[in-house]
């Protein structure tokens, strides 16, 4: 096809072939084939040899004919079941003790929740117990408007409660088929079975009495244990960091079995989750808040902020979960109690009398500064229950789930840090100090576990050579290069711009200059901006959306015609709440590029690392791999590839309203690999998987993801088409590996086939997973292993496709990705499929040192973190369209004058 017809294909379809499926039937109406997960094809060989450990203890098993016996377990009280593991563990722990003659004397795994293994027989199939617990209730509490209190300093009493406890066989899980797992078969029970051990070491966190030096853990006093999935975390105030804000990070340890090519191991790594800082909710607040007294607390915000909160009262000592806060002030909400008089000293009088008066009167507690301030809430929607502020501190070790501010986050990273030979020393003592030998039912199986870090035999991948301008080569060292006394490969030129600042701390003046002097020195030439724009002062205060529409007034008002580039100054960093705004107003309503900058300091590093930036989103280059560079990528060079990145963002934790954003990049003008095109879409929130990778053409739909990049790729490599694609999917576990390939590569498929093509491409999918537990070190070395190490033996999988790469430099202990390749139609060698992924870490065009994941992948995180900030999130009530049951806004569409351009960079 002649590229003059280019564009009007572009509105159809692909150059008209006959279709691959009869006419009268529709794409979607076809069923295919179930895809499974391929087989190892082999090993890596390339590279040079390098010794490692690894954070994974050989596990030895020496009774693998045992049988785990699963049962179902039911709790209730008073009819009602009973939800909490931490409520299930006490029962079921009184149980143990109280019917251990009855149970046969059998010790059992429980996960805090419907299930419990044995390793043993039970007596019988069907048993049913009561269990009493004790618990301390505090007597004169006052709710909805009455209370009995006499003055007198409150009494505790012990008040039981009664608990059913079933207990019904359910299911044999045998121990062996973790031995024919490790042997390379795929047996039926091998997931339950380490679900089994997994749920021991959970249940020895849950239950062990520890107490925490600063590298050792030893055997003493009883802490409380907080459990997120195979991570435990303890009471102990040492392992907690402060980060701002009232958060802290709370370092713990995760643990879990892997079968591995070379047998089963125990993972054991350093684990960090944030917490509420514990202590006095006032400061909680003005940490929370950064308000430096407490008149200025926004109650509005805090009442957000502190709900389902626990607490814990100074002066009794009992603990309370906030539901709200008052609706007056704690010297003005009165609520009713009963009074005794000297006449009738059993039913008494009743009085209004305010919160304050009870508890500085009635209670004898001195209150320095409650006064003026809500109360908490602490009882039911309809049958409320106040307390002062300052008698009230946030209880230890409650998950903090909201989204961290960019100063929580560079904190947590700098204060998280540790070197591999730290890492190492605190993994070894936890493995030594926790002795997982002694726990009773893995002694039952016969496993034993090394306390030693397993050695590991890795490969390190020469570094490509990169191509920059007047053709000059760079080679990086230890996966870093520079841009000193060089010039960017394919620099822009820009003609038309201007700065806007919002912020009163900038001098653009001092910063365009400098930045055009930059510029020429990258090779860009920069003429002076057209103007200057600095924000009108009295708009400060208004809300951001308005901000951005005075500025764009001005811009208006100021410039001859659209500019090609604006250089936005903005008052703080990305956590700014113009950033959003301002992007949409830009990129979908007006089609303008423009770079969001907010300089702590101004110097020529953060200028080049802006200037990669703002190159590559006009369409410059800032360097390609030399091979890239002569169009001879192997793999690639011989047939039209097509690459992409997907990833899907979801909200903050909590927030089911919020939808989530899909975005997948493709690579365009074949043979580079270093060039992408962006589509993104809204979706269901919390939806791992990309539901608008194809949608039939009606009704005004947009054909879906994969139209808009298969004919961008078409549009921008000469009319070829794709004959392979090779798919980097991230943020999927292993349990969603099976929906990647039929639900997301089936819909890819379905808008393949809609463009009339006959013969598919080959496919080759491979998912890149960051976060995991498993850690190299070099052994007999302080430093991080190199960049480009690879390892695809001993630790990775016993059967599927897998390898661990660390293709990238870092401070503390660099992490590995992991890859899983899926299926591989197009038959890539174990070298040349990790040789190519190497590659795709130096192809990023925002930094100067390789990534620790593939490009495309990052594109895809960017893209979808940038345009969904286009939507408010706090006010969904606009552009609402219904998908399924759950209403999702629509995301806007990008201008069509930015749409190719890489804007994510």
């Amino acid at each position: 096809m002649e590229k003059a017809s280019q564009k009007e294909a572009a509105s159809q379809s692909l150059p008209p072939t006959s279709p691959v499926i009869p006419a009268n039937v529709k794409p979607e109406q076809v069923d295919r084939p179930k895809h499974a997960i391929m087989r190892r094809p082999g090993f890596g060989t390339s590279g040079r040899h390098i010794s490692l450990l690894t954070n994974c203890f050989k596990v030895l098993i020496k009774r693998p004919d045992e049988t785990f016996y699963q049962y179902s377990v039911s709790i209730t009280s008073e009819d009602r079941a009973v939800e909490g593991k931490g409520v299930g563990r006490k029962v079921v722990g009184r149980l143990y003790q109280t019917y251990s003659s009855e149970l046969a004397g059998s010790r059992f795994a429980y996960d805090g929740e419907k299930t419990l293994y044995t390793v043993g027989v039970l007596p019988q199939n069907n048993l049913e117990f009561t269990v009493v617990l004790e618990s301390v209730a505090k007597r004169g509490s006052y709710h909805n408007g009455s209370a009995s209190e006499s003055g007198k300093r409150a009494k505790h009493s012990l008040q039981s409660k009664t608990f059913k406890v079933e207990i019904s066989y359910a299911a044999k899980i045998p121990l062996s088929s973790i031995s024919l797992a490790l042997q390379g078969a795929n047996p039926e029970h091998v997931q339950d079975a380490l679900r089994v051990l997994d749920v021991i070491l959970r249940q020895q966190a849950a239950n062990r009495h520890l107490t925490f030096s600063p590298s050792i853990i030893v055997l003493n006093k009883l802490l409380w244990c907080l459990l997120v999935r195979q991570s435990f975390f303890h009471d102990d105030s040492r392992f907690f960091t402060d980060i701002g804000g009232g958060v802290s990070s709370c370092r713990g340890f995760h643990s879990s079995f892997r079968p591995t090519h070379g047998g089963l191991f125990l993972n054991m790594d350093v684990s960090t989750t944030m917490i509420l800082t514990p202590g006095p909710v006032v400061d909680f607040l003005l940490a929370n808040q950064n308000a430096k007294e407490h008149r200025h607390i926004d109650w509005a915000r805090a009442k957000k902020m502190l709900k389902n909160m626990r607490v814990r009262t100074r002066h009794s000592n009992m603990e309370f979960k906030i539901i709200g806060l008052s609706e007056k002030t704690c010297n003005q909400q009165f609520f009713s109690m009963k009074v005794k008089t000297a006449t009738d000293a059993h039913d008494g009088e009743t009085a209004e009398i305010t919160v304050y008066n009870y508890f500085t009167k009635h209670r004898n507690l001195e209150l320095t500064y409650s006064a003026f301030m809500p109360c908490l809430d602490v009882g039911k929607p309809k049958r409320p229950k106040y307390l002062p502020l300052e008698l009230c501190t946030l209880v230890s070790l409650q998950r903090y789930t909201k989204s961290l501010s960019s100063t929580q986050r560079a904190s947590l990273v700098e204060k998280s840090r540790q070197k591999p030979q730290e890492k190492i020393r605190v993994i070894t003592d936890a493995m030594r100090n926790y002795r997982y030998d002694e726990d009773p039912l893995l002694a039952a199986c016969g496993i034993s576990i090394d306390k030693q870090l397993s050695q590991v035999d890795g490969r390190v991948l020469e570094a490509p050579k990169l191509k920059v301008g007047k053709n000059e080569d760079c080679i990086p060292r230890n996966g870093r290069w520079n841009f000193n006394n060089k010039q960017l490969l394919n620099p822009t030129r820009i003609e038309r711009w201007a700065v806007v600042n919002f912020s009163a701390h900038c001098d653009t003046s001092y910063l365009s200059r400098e930045l055009i002097n930059c510029g020429r020195n990258k090779g860009i030439h920069i003429a002076r901006p057209h103007t200057l724009i600095e924000e009108d002062p009295q708009y400060r205060r208004v809300g951001a959306v308005i901000r951005v529409e005075k500025m764009f007034e001005q811009i208006m008002s100021k410039l001859p015609g659209p500019p090609q580039f604006l250089l936005c100054v903005l008052p703080e960093r990305k956590s700014s709440d113009i950033y959003g705004p301002w992007k949409k107003k830009n990129l979908s309503d007006n089609g303008i590029v423009t770079q969001c900058i907010s300089p702590l300091k101004i110097n020529d590093q953060y200028l080049t690392n802006v200037l990669l930036k703002i190159n590559s989103k006009l369409g410059g280059i800032n360097s390609l791999l030399a091979i890239e560079h002569s169009l001879s990528v192997p793999c690639v060079k011989d047939a039209p590839t097509m690459i992409l990145g997907m990833d899907v963002s979801h909200g903050c934790p909590g927030r089911s309203d919020v939808p989530s954003i899909a975005a997948v990049v493709g690579s365009r003008s074949w043979p580079l690999i270093s060039r992408y095109r962006a589509a993104v879409r809204s979706q269901s929130p919390k939806v791992e998987m990309i539901e608008s990778l194809y949608k039939p053409l009606a009704n005004g739909e947009d054909g879906g993801i994969m139209r808009e990049l298969l004919m961008d790729f078409y549009n921008t490599s000469n009319g070829r088409k794709p004959a392979q694609i090779i798919i980097f999917r991230d943020g999927v576990s292993v349990s969603q590996f099976s929906q990647v390939l039929n639900i997301e590569l089936d819909q890819i498929f379905k808008a393949y086939e809609h463009l009339g093509e006959v013969d598919l491409p080959k496919f080759t999918v491979i998912i890149a997973q960051k976060n995991h537990h498993v850690k190299l070190f070099q052994n007999g070395s302080p430093e991080n292993v190199p960049p480009g190490t690879v390892v695809d033996t001993k630790v990775a999988h016993p059967r599927n496709y897998d390898f661990y790469m660390c293709a990238h430099s870092g401070v503390g202990t660099v992490r590995p990705a992991h890859y899983h390749v899926l299926i591989d139609e197009i038959g890539f060698s174990p070298d040349d499929l990790q040789n190519f992924i190497h590659l795709l870490s130096y192809v990023y065009q925002r930094s100067t040192a390789a990534i620790s994941i593939v490009a495309p992948i990052c594109y895809a995180h960017l893209a979808a973190q940038q345009m969904g900030k286009f939507l408010k999130f706090d006010d969904l009530s606009e552009s609402i369209t219904s998908v399924g049951s759950i209403s999702v806004p629509e995301l806007p569409r990008l201008h069509k004058d930015v749409a190719g351009s890489m804007f994510f960079c």
